[in-house]
């Protein structure tokens, strides 16, 4: 991986993009424009920080207790799950939700348009140690867009010749005034599979409202969900494509005691929402066919 100053010469922008690193030795890129200030680490192209300009909360939550590290997963931001999504069922071994999040990528491009957005792509090829947990040839290309909103598309190309099926997520982790004060709309009447009891088939009814544990996988999603948090004054308009899966997750306050990266205390201050290609939303690429997953993250005031 090039240095933060090799970086810097080849991609970054003035007065907008800039490359750092940080204490961990993970190097970051660093948005700041008219609309807000983004943080990537390009290990796991995983977005950390994104903090609109008329915000005082960060949108997303990272645990005070995040490993930044080498086979490390980071905890908070939005991981990049891929090419598989929650446990491995192969029984190699292989880790929980792939590995593009545990692997250093590639800076592409950067770029600045006409209306003040500001975008960066990172790329990660198939390497003779992805082949060997999952052999097929690949190419995965995430694009970012940090305007008025933030947009992240990630688009996977089979190159290899064969079919290939996928699984993903972006398993992004919001941040929230308090879990029992938040609402999430857009999901009434939708099926999802409860894995908190063996994926029995349910149907939501109403708004969701969290009280302790909940992780769910919502199925034939509408396009657009939100997150409501009184607390906070806002209101994050959530919008997918080439999704049909949406998975709602907070570990609840003994669930989350095993987690390392994670204080006891913090499952009150975060809420997943993913959107998602998940269970049965799998993803089939012919030979040389590419999918993209898009999520789209729009902040907007309530009205008081």
């Amino acid at each position: 991986m090039p240095t933060h100053k090799v970086l810097n010469t080849e991609f970054a922008i003035q007065d907008q993009l800039h490359f750092e690193t940080n204490a961990s030795g993970i190097v970051m890129a660093v948005i700041e424009n008219q609309y807000a200030k983004m943080v990537i680490s390009t290990y796991g192209a995983h977005i950390v920080s994104y903090l609109p300009k008329d915000e005082i909360e960060d949108v997303f939550y990272l645990s005070e207790l995040a490993v930044f590290g080498e086979g490390k997963a980071i905890r908070g931001g939005i991981p990049i799950c891929w090419p598989w999504f929650a446990d491995d069922k192969s029984g190699y071994g292989r880790p929980a939700h792939g590995f593009a999040r545990n692997v250093q990528w590639v800076v592409l491009a950067t770029g600045e348009e006409a209306n003040g957005d500001t975008t960066i792509q990172l790329g990660l090829n198939h390497t003779d140690n992805s082949l060997a947990v999952w052999p097929h040839p690949f190419e995965l290309v995430l694009d970012i867009v940090v305007g008025e909103a933030l947009t992240i598309k990630l688009t996977t190309k089979n190159i290899s010749k064969k079919p290939v099926t996928i699984n993903q997520a972006f398993h992004t982790y919001f941040n929230v005034s308090d879990i029992e004060e938040i609402e999430i709309q857009g999901l009434d009447n939708v099926a999802y599979l409860n894995k908190l009891t063996a994926f029995s088939a349910c149907k939501q009814h109403g708004n969701i409202t969290v009280q302790g544990e909940i992780d769910r996988v919502y199925t034939d999603v509408p396009k657009t969900i939100t997150l409501c948090d009184k607390n906070y004054g806002r209101d994050i308009v959530i919008s997918g494509q080439g999704s049909n899966t949406t998975v709602v997750w907070n570990p609840g306050p003994e669930t989350i005691k095993p987690f390392k990266d994670l204080p006891n205390s913090d499952y009150q201050s975060f809420i997943c929402i993913e959107t998602a290609n998940a269970l049965h939303d799998i993803v089939t690429l012919a030979e040389g066919e590419s999918h993209s997953l898009t999520a789209n993250y729009q902040v907007n005031k309530q009205q008081v």
